[in-house]
């Protein structure tokens, strides 16, 4: 099974770095604009293969990978909010389940920004399924753009920074054929993800379902 998973990685990264050769950093950017938006692109597939590359070639700058996804993971989040305050809540709530945003996570997302309110912003760059929904809450309530922007901009170059010193550790085992490390690795960041929405997403948004009940 390592071995398998050993040579899928190298066949995605091998696929990933032509794709980059071509599109750059331009192409980061919009595959990070894509993850913060309504579609399901995870962007622990975009910036840790690309900055491996950048520290095995030296071909890009693992400094311009960080503000190529921060300014992708930007403009996704503004599309966003900006969708979302024009549209209005009822228009999110009845059609957003065409778009995979159902009611539910719709409302979670609100419950989030009104418990944490601008730190939420921030905090949403780090944690999975918070992360490309918090920009409804915050257009509907016409949240200052401008703040906006400053909190999504902080926690963006944060998360792609710690995914930048992943890619590196990661892929350096990969090169390696320590395919038991990458499994430690892969464990160690699930269990922190997984922590920190449990912690603060899960436990917030049940307490909040059962005080409805």
């Amino acid at each position: 099974m390592l071995h398998q998973l050993h040579v899928w990685l190298n066949q995605l990264a091998d696929w990933y770095k032509a794709a980059l050769d071509t599109g750059g950093y331009p192409l980061i950017a919009l595959l990070m604009a894509i993850e913060s938006s309504i579609f399901p692109l995870p962007s622990e597939v975009v910036i840790p293969p690309a900055a491996h590359i950048a520290h095995t070639t030296g071909k890009f700058s693992m400094v311009w990978i960080v503000v190529a996804g921060t300014v992708g993971s930007w403009v996704g989040a503004a599309v966003m909010y900006w969708v979302s305050r024009l549209a209005g809540r009822p228009f999110v709530l009845r059609y957003g389940k065409y778009f995979f945003i159902p009611p539910a996570k719709v409302e979670g997302a609100e419950r989030w920004a009104a418990r944490f309110g601008p730190f939420g912003i921030f905090a949403a760059r780090l944690l999975p399924v918070v992360r490309h929904l918090i920009g409804i809450p915050a257009g509907i309530v016409r949240m200052d753009f401008w703040l906006y922007s400053l909190y999504t901009l902080a926690g963006s170059a944060l998360w792609c920074a710690v995914l930048c010193w992943l890619g590196v550790k990661v892929g350096a085992d990969i090169t390696k054929g320590e395919m038991h490390r990458v499994t430690y690795w892969l464990i160690g960041f699930l269990v922190v993800v997984g922590a920190l929405y449990y912690f603060l997403v899960h436990r917030h948004m049940k307490g909040a379902d059962a005080a409805k009940k």
